[in-house]
């Protein structure tokens, strides 16, 4: 349109040479020209400062709400959230009984918030659900166990919904323990039995936890 609006300028200057040879009333054309022209591109400046400031405030609104619903997942829920490099790691303290992989009632309403977060700020990006087992029983079967948690958690989510199509369940056995060597009834093992989440994100919502981390 702007092109548009130019090309009609530069026409109706031509006109205005051809139509009265006098220099004066030229010089007027041409000033009357330059005078619209500088208008036109202030007017286009100042709606793209406009814009721009619009779309700055809404960034910011948007990760004051992510900042203080990521603090509420830490402050009820327990949640320790870590920020890397275009991810976000949330380790909850969703546990599992010794030997199965039934999702708690006492841990659904956690998973419930953590879903709505994801639904508001992570819509379409890629969540990674890690399960794991305490050290008891073989590696197969820990694998095996630790999957199970994770899908479980995965099939919770999305009836949540969170698109299960967006999220990838992983077992891991009895790595990363989290109080070495705990395993059925011993204290802190319901620690190695959890759950985490990853998600791909882009850099502002990382931002957003990592200020929320250093508070």
């Amino acid at each position: 349109m702007r092109q548009l609006r130019l090309f009609g300028m530069a026409a109706l200057a031509v006109t205005s040479l051809s139509a009265c040879a006098t220099k004066g009333f030229v010089r007027q054309g041409l000033e009357d020209q330059r005078v619209a022209l500088s208008t036109e591109l202030a007017s286009e400046r100042s709606a793209r400062i406009a814009g721009d400031s619009t779309v700055r405030a809404d960034v910011t609104r948007d990760l004051a709400a992510l900042r203080a619903d990521l603090t509420t997942l830490r402050d009820e829920f327990g949640a320790k959230i870590t920020a890397m490099e275009n991810q976000v790691k949330f380790a909850f303290p969703v546990h599992f009984a010794f030997d199965d992989a039934t999702v708690r009632d006492e841990d659904r309403q956690a998973l419930e918030r953590f879903a709505a977060v994801v639904r508001s700020y992570y819509n379409g990006a890629a969540i990674t659900v890690e399960g794991f087992a305490d050290p008891a029983g073989s590696r197969a079967y820990n694998l095996d166990l630790s999957q199970r948690r994770a899908d479980a958690v995965r099939e919770y989510l999305a009836s949540q919904g969170v698109p299960p199509s967006l999220v990838t369940s992983v077992g891991y056995g009895s790595e990363r323990q989290v109080r070495p060597g705990a395993m059925g009834n011993d204290t802190g093992a319901e620690l190695n039995r959890r759950v985490s989440f990853v998600i791909e994100t882009p850099a502002e919502a990382t931002v957003a936890a990592i200020s929320m981390r250093n508070n």
